[in-house]
């Protein structure tokens, strides 16, 4: 298998009659061996389980990882189905804890309807877990925040003996453990600082990318949330700021029984750019992939209008359906330039893309594998949609590889949990904290039960 497959791998058809668990949720990556899932329902049976035997184990989460994060060494192993230990465990005036994997939209829900929030604004799905979006980096957008470890205070473990063990802010290793790429071992608790709900008015433009460069800092300076998409083949940008709703605002969402206030005007200067980008879609995902989701995530774009709402009502409105998404981290200073060369490389090349580019930033991270470490980061995203017979368009595919090459000639930091060709990153020069981080996987788990065939390459 070459690396491009192992990269943007194309989906597999499912079999009559096989557990959904064994497959990941791109359906392009076959997890584990047919009743190699194990579903503890409690942290002492998980305890008994991995004290009992000591052959490799995964965590499978909700599975929205690229197979190779998710499935166990060499597809023999146990695949832990940690779906009942869930929910909340306890909670102080600023704190809630949580057991690893509750889904990130139980934890949102619990902490709107007490009229807190999280820190960090949250990525666009919310069907991952908790542990998930720690384990692989999982990122809003606003420099005031980062990562959704971030806001985690304590993270609760069982290790590959059995054994329990708690990381706070102040133990040595905890900027292992905010991201620790299911490698550290079982998250089972994670307890995060919540504050007051904070309403939003998220302002909606379309503008000229012609200055870009200088925008997208600028943009992020001045506003606390925003999050951009780039059409480079219309040289257009649509571009989302969110800062604090006016008293009018609050009191007309408040009215309306909370719920997402959508604004009178709407804008339809993007509709042209929109038809154009859905023209490319529907050629290359052939017979409409996944019941024509792929198709909402462009149309969504057309007769946008401003919307008041809490963070996770505006921002948390992803479409989930199968994709080859990369996502790229370049430290914000240095986006401008690789905008630039982005242009530049677009107006020669003219690649086909179905998609825009998807433009995210965040203030710096501690944890020592998260690719926003150390400094403000802006993320660059790209998806390529499947078609329905689970292949991608040539196009697609060529487009991704040329364009992660380009930003990982800059520096760029893949997301963990997104797809990427590891062949062209140096690892230990990317992240000063390398070393540390193995030699605290050494500590953790010796015997490297928690491995992937990729994680073993990663980090042996």
């Amino acid at each position: 298998m070459t690396l491009t497959q192992l990269a943007y791998p194309r989906q597999e058809p499912e079999s009559t009659g096989e557990d959904i668990r064994l497959r990941n949720w791109a359906r392009n990556s076959r997890l584990g061996l047919p009743g190699s899932v194990v579903a503890p329902v409690s942290e002492a049976e998980l305890c008994d389980f991995l004290s009992s035997g000591d052959g490799p184990v995964r965590m499978i989460g909700s599975r929205m990882s690229p197979g190779r994060m998710i499935e166990v060494a060499n597809g023999a192993g146990t695949l832990l189905d940690l779906g009942g230990l869930s929910g909340l465990l306890s909670s102080t005036e600023d704190t809630v804890t949580f057991a690893g994997s509750t889904p990130l939209a139980e934890v949102y829900a619990f902490l709107t309807a007490r009229g807190q929030t999280l820190s960090a604004s949250p990525g666009v799905i919310a069907e991952q877990t908790l542990a998930g979006a720690l384990s692989s980096g999982t990122h809003g957008q606003g420099l005031g925040q980062s990562s959704i470890a971030g806001d985690a205070l304590m993270i609760r473990m069982v290790l590959a003996d059995g054994t329990v063990a708690e990381f706070d802010r102040a133990h040595p290793d905890f900027g292992a453990v905010q991201l620790g790429l299911g490698s550290l071992g079982v998250i089972t608790a994670v307890t995060l600082r919540a504050r007051e709900t904070v309403i939003y008015t998220c302002v909606k433009k379309a503008v000229d990318a012609g200055t870009l460069e200088a925008d997208l800092e600028t943009w992020n300076r001045e506003n606390l949330l925003v999050k951009a998409w780039w059409f480079p083949q219309e040289n257009q940008v649509q571009v989302w700021t969110a800062n604090g709703a006016s008293d009018d605002e609050v009191s007309r969402y408040r009215a309306g029984g909370s719920e997402l206030l959508e604004h009178e005007s709407t804008d339809a200067t993007m509709n042209t750019t929109v038809e154009s980008t859905l023209r490319l879609l529907r050629d290359d995902v052939t017979g409409v992939a996944d019941g024509g989701k792929p198709l909402r995530t462009v149309t969504r774009f057309r007769d946008f209008t401003d919307v008041t709402g809490d963070v996770y009502q505006v921002f948390c409105r992803g479409i989930a359906t199968p994709q080859i998404n990369v996502e790229i981290g370049i430290p914000l200073a240095r986006a401008g330039a690789v905008i630039r060369r982005i242009k530049d490389w677009h107006a020669e090349t003219r690649p086909r893309m179905h998609y825009p580019v998807i433009l995210r930033c965040t203030g710096a991270s501690d944890g020592w594998l998260s690719p926003s470490n150390g400094e403000d980061t802006c993320y660059f995203g790209f998806v390529v949609y499947y078609s329905a017979d689970g292949s991608l368009s040539e196009e697609g595919n060529s487009f991704l590889r040329a364009v992660e090459r380009v930003l990982a000639e800059e520096g760029g930091r893949p997301h963990w949990g997104k797809y990427f060709d590891e062949s062209l990153y140096d690892w230990p020069a990317l992240y000063p904290g390398w070393e540390a981080f193995r030699r605290v996987r050494e500590e953790l788990d010796p015997q490297h039960r928690f491995a992937t065939a990729f994680t073993a390459a990663l980090l042996d």
